[in-house]
């Protein structure tokens, strides 16, 4: 079986395996690293319906005895109402702290369960099953888990590394266009940080339709090696790590002014146009790049601007995470492959975004 393998170097270390057929071996996978019991298979109602017959089929092979649960599929699950009742169904159906919980889906699923299991009975084993392209490149990899509030996206969480993430490609076949284009947000977020290499052959592509299922593993394979390498020398979010922000603080705000109608990785794009347009505006980075950001976003089908004020998004910010007392975190870019992490005072947000043509002024 061809697949290729990433290392996280987090405190337990734990990989990702990236590869087509994989969650028909999901079980055998599971049991070399945590000897057969209970599993909570938790999933949305659409990916539940699409793959998770395979995967209690797998599971059950391997020994683990399978309890299935589903919510409805998208961000509008992402509430304290669900995980309750995931929590409910772990207490009924006698989950303790030995077993297992798998989550099958995207990132709404893997944020959801992960937290679950990082809270019921103070934890229990975590391994995470991404079936979208966003979710296999960022949010199954590095350990954030947690809901969204009606304050706020991701409020409530607590990290939670899994010991295993399985990486099926075949399940992208399935994807809607518009989550792949979320996808292909966040790819282009880890170009724009990291490899400049990444985003020319990006921008050199001919869209999605140049994207074979072996160039995809490829691409998937070195998102989670960036991500893996950033978050093993921090863990906790406390320094580098912060470099996965970029185009996130206002790309939450942007998801939540939209009532998260827009996607995930739509508001990234969203985001990263904006931060980088004020890099150039304050001239950290080289006049040009906004614009062939734009045109890589537009290739792959994600939006750049927004109907929401400068003082819309200010205002939402300031009940960001991310937040710090009075003080923000941005992340800048000083060049396409490489930004850098500059505070501004809470007070800055609306002048800086307003330094943006991507918000209505």
């Amino acid at each position: 079986m061809d697949y290729k393998t990433v290392l996280v170097r987090t405190n337990e270390p734990y990989s990702i395996i990236i590869g087509e057929g994989l969650l028909n071996r999901c079980g055998e996978l599971i049991s070399a690293l945590t000897p057969p019991c209970r599993a909570a298979l938790i999933s949305d109602e659409t990916v539940m319906g699409l793959y998770g017959p395979n995967v209690k089929t797998s599971l059950e092979a391997a020994g683990f005895s399978v309890h299935s649960f589903a919510f409805p599929a998208g961000e509008k699950s992402k509430t304290p109402e669900t995980l309750l009742e995931i929590l409910d169904f772990l207490a009924s159906s006698g989950f303790d702290r030995s077993d297992l919980v798998v989550a099958l889906g995207g990132g709404v699923v893997g944020d959801t369960a992960g937290f679950a299991s990082a809270i019921y009975m103070r934890g229990m084993k975590l391994v995470q099953i991404p079936t979208s392209l966003l979710a296999m490149v960022d949010s199954s990899v590095g350990g954030k888990t947690g809901i969204d509030l009606n304050s706020g996206k991701n409020l409530v969480g607590a990290f939670k590394q899994p010991k295993l993430v399985i990486c099926d490609t075949q399940a992208l076949k399935t994807l809607p266009e518009e989550q792949f284009a979320c996808g292909m947000g966040e790819i282009i977020k880890y170009a724009m940080i990291s490899d400049a290499e990444l985003f020319e052959f990006l921008s050199k592509a001919n869209g999605k339709c140049a994207l074979s299922d072996e160039i995809l593993k490829g691409i998937i394979s070195l998102c989670a090696k960036i991500k893996a390498d950033i978050v093993s020398a921090d863990e906790f979010d406390n320094g580098e790590r912060q470099l996965l922000n970029f185009g996130h603080m206002i790309g939450h705000a942007v998801e939540k002014r939209s009532g998260y109608t827009l996607g995930h990785g739509q508001a990234v794009g969203i985001g990263m146009t904006m931060m980088t347009e004020i890099s150039e505006e304050l001239g950290f980075c080289p006049e040009g790049t906004w614009k062939r950001l734009v045109e890589l976003l537009v290739k792959f089908g994600l939006p750049h601007k927004t109907d929401f004020t400068a003082r819309e998004l200010a205002e939402t910010i300031i009940m960001d995470k991310k937040r710090r007392g009075d003080e923000i975190t941005l992340v800048m870019p000083k060049k396409i492959g490489a930004c850098f992490c500059k505070s501004f005072k809470i007070y800055e947000a609306e002048e800086l975004i307003g330094l943006a043509k991507g918000a209505r002024q």
